[in-house]
């Protein structure tokens, strides 16, 4: 991971102590450059942008996550309230690292809809998606979602 990224996951990092964010961005950076290898995205602008996607859950309360997203989901407003902050707390991060200006608003745009928005806005919005959705089936992902939401693990 080159400076940059890695100033911007240490940024980051204070937002994902919560609902295994930490770990969860880790693995989906992973499934991002392995996508990238395959597709032509833009890294400049799915790398940040998957680090950054889910900095916003730190401003729904703890209590309340399971209610937001998931097969028991109550309450779709919260999911939106962690895009929305999401990416005011993308941009902050990206504008202390000095990260280039014309990247910055697709990099919001990515994180403010990644999770409610049904169509792609681009190639890089869509790489960032399905590095997000990828997750859910890593080793870590089911063991987590089993976990969150009371399914059995596979065997």
């Amino acid at each position: 991971m080159d400076e940059t990224l890695l100033k911007i996951f240490d940024l980051a990092r204070p937002f994902l102590d919560t609902r295994a964010n930490e770990e969860h961005t880790r693995i989906a950076f992973e499934f991002a450059i392995r996508l990238l290898r395959e597709e032509s995205g833009d890294p400049a602008v799915v790398l940040p942008a998957i680090i950054l996607h889910d900095v916003g859950w730190k401003c729904v309360p703890a209590e309340l996550h399971l209610t937001a997203f998931g097969p028991y989901l109550k309450d779709p407003e919260l999911n939106r309230v962690h895009e929305r902050e999401g990416a005011r707390i993308a941009g902050d991060i990206l504008e202390a690292v000095s990260y280039p200006q014309h990247l910055v608003g697709e990099i919001t745009a990515i994180v403010l809809e990644h999770d409610s928005r049904q169509e792609p806005l681009s190639l890089n919005d869509a790489l960032v998606k399905d590095s997000d959705k990828l997750w859910r089936y890593s080793g870590h992902g089911v063991v987590i979602n089993a976990g969150r939401f009371g399914m059995t693990q596979p065997q």
